[in-house]
Order: structure tokens, then sequence, then C-alpha cells
């Protein structure tokens, strides 16, 4: 469910080695060598490579250059095949060898071997080789580009290896990780359920190299006690014989924006989607199960491509990542946000502050709003696929992206990278020494200049006063100090649970209601608490609607011997009117009193 794979160094190998095929189809080929045994084992491996008999071809081209070891196209050509098997140092030394004999004979072999040192981390000679190429004159655009960027990377990795960033990540251990591949993060809030991506053996079938014979499913772990419980497969109507993988769970854990293919789309047991992938979406149920999942609608999904979708803290916004037309790039991150009846809008590109003409895939925006970490083949960094984050500012828009640095970012391609609420933990997945089979979900303390900004959580439960059942009530969070509305949702039907992410430091107040119940409402502060980690708990009763009833308006304020209302006491009040004109049949007595500071007489007029 990642980005279509983008192959840059074998394009510009395989279009040197048709010009050689091309030209050896004339009467006179012009090759390097004039050893007809040469040439002939060369045209056979050429032929090996076109139908992926890459250990053949390989062999094929060391007896060419046995019989004749200046022939620089066949160093050449080998060089792109180790390439392509990932064997950059073999592919480096063979470069090495063409190039010597002839500098200037491929021009383009300075290009690739600028990326191969990349891979290999050989930083001080990939800045060489790609300045090497920058000289030549009528080079590509797009080949300048990317060497450009491949210079910058140099330097860039150059620097960041001598500036290393803190890094130890821990293996999340058996319980969570097993001998598939195991990927793709997703966390609430509390830190209390992970979801992922496990890539599995299909029907029975033997592994295989890539994803034959797999499917993707979703696994889930609880953490009791402080640990991880063993994962266990979340089952229809999430999973299917089809691939499910690309996830995002809601801070509270109630909803899952997840990525499944189309049948035609070559993936038996599909769902049908407006595009190769889209986005679907599924609730949580009262009895723990969750909903049968639906198309996110043509305003999200295309015909294109949809996929890795990660879903703001309040549920407003949907970031995700789409190759559909009008990108800056092979695969751009866009966004969408909610309208006012809560359906989700167009979306929109996030443009050249995040996006490039490569791949930008991978965003998640952390709960306080404000971060949004991405990953990036584009930006500078370590030679590949890197993780990358920016700060959303004041006006909307993005700053620069900051790359994570090294050894988070190394020269192979590093992915899935999710942060916890309290802005400490970053979770992400890794193929290592160590680890227990292929990817492994992975944690580590991310270094404070990389972290978001910290956010607590509130979770507890809305319910009947009179009974205790749970009640599916509209909740709604208010910034007292701005009276700015901070947030609105809903706790869970049936359980009337609900958990919501704040930032930290504020007053807030909190109006609970639903038809057929008196408003409740309750204020809390998280300026200075010493218990974000663990989040604050507040469980809100509600009162049904009877004649002697009683509620208690907690957000009422005046200031000390005065009657006169301070600013914020009109949010209460206002939700008081709207209470009395859905419910026109009620009657309401207001009373009040004072506290026993002062003397009678002045209490007895302020309470009047």
């Amino acid at each position: 469910m990642h980005a279509i794979k983008k192959i840059v160094l074998i394009i510009i190998g395989i279009t040197v080695i048709c010009t050689c095929q091309t030209q050896a189809q004339k009467s006179s080929p012009k090759y390097s060598s004039t050893s007809d045994k040469a040439i002939k084992l060369f045209e056979k491996a050429m032929q090996s490579f076109d139908m992926r008999k890459d250990k053949e071809a390989i062999e094929l081209l060391k007896k060419s250059i046995a019989a004749d070891s200046k022939f620089i196209e066949a160093h050449m050509f080998l060089a792109e095949v180790y390439a392509e098997n990932k064997m950059y140092e073999e592919a480096l030394s063979e470069g090495k060898i063409a190039v010597g004999i002839s500098p200037d004979f491929f021009k383009n072999a300075y290009y690739s071997m600028g990326f191969w040192c990349l891979k290999i981390q050989a930083y001080e000679e990939a800045e060489n080789n790609f300045t090497q190429y920058l000289t030549y004159k009528s080079i590509p655009a797009e080949a300048s580009n990317n060497a450009k960027l491949g210079l910058k990377s140099a330097r860039f990795a150059k620097y960041a290896i001598k500036h290393p960033v803190p890094f130890n990540p821990i293996n999340m251990g058996a319980e969570v990780n097993s001998t598939d591949n195991d990927y793709l993060p997703a966390i609430t809030a509390d830190e209390q359920n992970l979801i992922y991506t496990r890539l599995i053996p299909k029907n029975g079938e033997t592994q295989g190299p890539g994803t034959k014979g797999k499917s993707e499913d979703f696994y889930a772990c609880k953490k009791i006690d402080g640990k991880w419980s063993k994962a266990v497969n979340i089952g229809p109507p999430i999973n299917t014989t089809g691939n499910e993988g690309a996830q995002c769970i809601s801070a509270d854990g109630q909803t899952l924006i997840f990525t499944a293919c189309s049948e035609y789309d070559g993936y038996p047991g599909g769902r049908n989607g407006f595009g190769s992938c889209d986005l679907f979406i599924a609730k949580k149920l009262a009895n723990g199960k969750w909903s049968t999942p639906e198309n996110l609608g043509k305003n999200i999904n295309s015909e294109s491509w949809e996929s890795q979708p990660s879903l703001s803290s309040d549920g407003q916004t949907l970031y995700f990542v789409s190759n559909r037309p009008g990108g800056k790039g092979s695969a751009d991150i866009w966004k969408s946000t909610k309208n006012e009846t809560g359906k989700w809008n167009s979306p929109t590109n996030l443009g050249d502050s995040i996006n490039t003409p490569g791949f930008e895939e991978s965003p998640f925006i952390h709960p306080d709003n404000k971060t949004l970490y991405f990953v990036s083949d584009q930006w500078p960094g370590m030679g590949s696929r890197d993780i990358f984050l920016s700060r959303i500012k004041k006006d909307g828009s993005l700053s620069t992206p900051m790359n994570l640095g090294y050894p988070i970012n190394s020269g192979e391609n590093e992915r899935d990278l999710i942060v916890s609420a309290n802005a400490r933990t970053a979770y992400f997945s890794s193929e290592r020494a160590g680890g227990l089979g292929g990817l492994d979900l992975y944690s580590f303390d991310l270094y404070e200049a990389a972290r978001p900004n910290e956010v607590t959580y509130v979770k507890g439960r809305v319910f009947n006063k009179e009974n205790n059942n749970g009640i599916d009530a509209k909740f709604e969070l208010v910034d007292l100090e701005t009276g700015q509305l901070v947030m609105q949702a809903s706790s869970m039907a049936g359980s009337g649970e609900f958990l919501v992410c704040l930032p930290i430091n504020k007053n807030y107040l909190m109006n609970v209601s639903k038809s057929g119940f008196l408003f409740a409402s309750e204020n809390f502060s998280l300026k200075g608490v010493n218990n974000k980690l663990n989040g604050y708990e507040m469980n809100m009763p509600l009162t049904p609607i009877k004649v002697g009833e009683k509620v208690v308006l907690k957000n009422i304020f005046f200031e000390t011997g005065s009657f006169q209302l301070k600013n914020e006491s009109k949010i209460e009040l206002q939700k008081l009117k709207s209470f009395l004109m859905t419910n026109t049949a009620v009657s309401i007595e207001i009373s009040g009193h004072t506290d026993n500071v002062g003397d009678k007489k002045s209490n007895q007029i302020l309470s009047e």
C-alpha cells in the first residue's frame, strides 16, 4: 500500500545499454571491444536480463569481461545489473573500472555512481561523482536536477553523520512482531491500542520473494498492565481475502480509515472503488466490533491511487497520498477538511512547501494538529527516502521541511513514523539486525528538536445518572480564556466513552448535551498538570429531564465582590438558552449563593 516504486538509476542504465543494442543490430557494431567472443557474451547477457534472469546475465557479463577486460559497455552493464539487485558496492566497483578505462565514454556513469555511493553512505565519493557529472554540457534537465539534489544530499549527509541525533530503537517484541513483515503502525492517543499492517502468506502458500502469494491484513494489540497483548487479526468485516493496509486510527480509537484496492487492479477479493486503490472508513460499534467499511466517496477518492491516510485528532482534517492529476510529482500529499454538514470537501494539494517532483508519502499529523511528519525522496537527505517534519504556522502555511537526521535516516528507505500524543515516543517499522524477521515495529525516544507540541488527552464516560447506562451524547470543549471552540465530538454509543486530545497549559470548559436530558458542564485546568503522560480522566453524568431535577452551572464566573458576569460565563449561558429553546415545555428557576467570605449584608446583596 506504499507508493509505487520509482527506479531512476536503472532507467538511465538501460538507456545506455539499449543504445548499444541498437548499434549492435547494424552491420558494423560500434562497441569499445573488438572481441567477437566478448561481444556475443555481452549480447546474450542483455537477452538474459530482458528475461529477468539477472544471475545468468551477471555470469555472462563476467565471462565477457574475462574475454576483454577493457570492454567498457560490459563493465557498465554489469554495474547496472548489480545495482538492480541492490549490490551497490559491486556496482560501484564496476563503474569505477568503466570510467577508469575511459572517463568520458559514459557520462551517465558518474550520475549512477553518485546514487550508488549514497546507498552505501560513501558521501564524499558521491559528492565527487555528482560534481563531475554536472560539469558536462547538454545533460537532460531532469537528470541535472536529480544530480543537484544528490549533491545536496551528499553534503547534508556528511554533516549529519558528524552531528548524529540521539536514537535508540527498541524492538516492540514477539507479542507485536512476527516472522512476517509488520509495518505501518497506528496508535490511539492514550497509547493503549495499536493497529498495524502485516504481510502474511495467502491461503497457506509459502512465502516467496516480493509480495507474491501474500496478502495484507490488519493486526491489533492492547496494552494491559503496561505490556502489549498478543497481536490478533482483527478479522471481518475489515480484513478480507484481498489486501487491506495503510491505515490510521482516530485519537479515541473509534474510527479506522484504511486503504483497499479494487478487484480489477490485481487484488483478488478487493473492494469496488473509483480507482486502483481507495480510502475506506469504519466505526467502532457498541459491541467492540467494526462496522462494515464504507468508501469515503468521490470527494476523497479518484480514478487514481489514494492511500496512507492520517486523521487529525479533532477529526476535521484528513491527510493522504495520491498520484492523481494536478499534483507536483509522482506521488503527493493532499488534505481535505470537513464542511458544516460533516462531509469531506474536495482535497487540496499541500503544494511546493511539501511536495516535489518525486515521491512524498507516509504523512502523519500529530495530535497537536501543528506538526506534520512525512517521507520524501526529493528533499535533501541521506540518499533515499528520508523522514521529515514540517510545522504548520499560524497563517496555515507549512515551514520548510526539516530532515530528522542521522541515524534515524540512513542510506536506506525510511518509512512509517508516528509520534505519541505526549510528543516523546516515536514508532516506526524497520528491517534491521536483531529483528524477528523482515520488517518489525520499533519504538524510541524522539529527541527534543524533532518533537511536536505536547498534548494530553481527556478521557471518560457520559452516562445516565439514574441507571449508569452509557449515552452517546454530544460535547464541546472551549478554551475558557479565549472563548474559542477547541473541539466538538460525541461519546460512543453503548458505552458512552470518549477520548479527546488537548493542548496543555490551558483552562477548559466542557458542555455535554443529549435530547431528553439536562445538559451538564464542567471546567478543568491543564495548566501545570503533572499527569499529562497518563491523561486526564473525567466522567459526565446526565440527568433525565424531570420536574424538580437540578443541574449545577459550573461555568458561571464573577469577579470577587461583584455581580457582573465575566466574559467566559457567556458560553454557559448561551448553552442554557439553547437548551430552553429546544425544550420549550421546560420552565426553570435559577438560584445562586455566595461563599462565606465577607459580611452577611454584602453577600445578601450579591446573592439578590
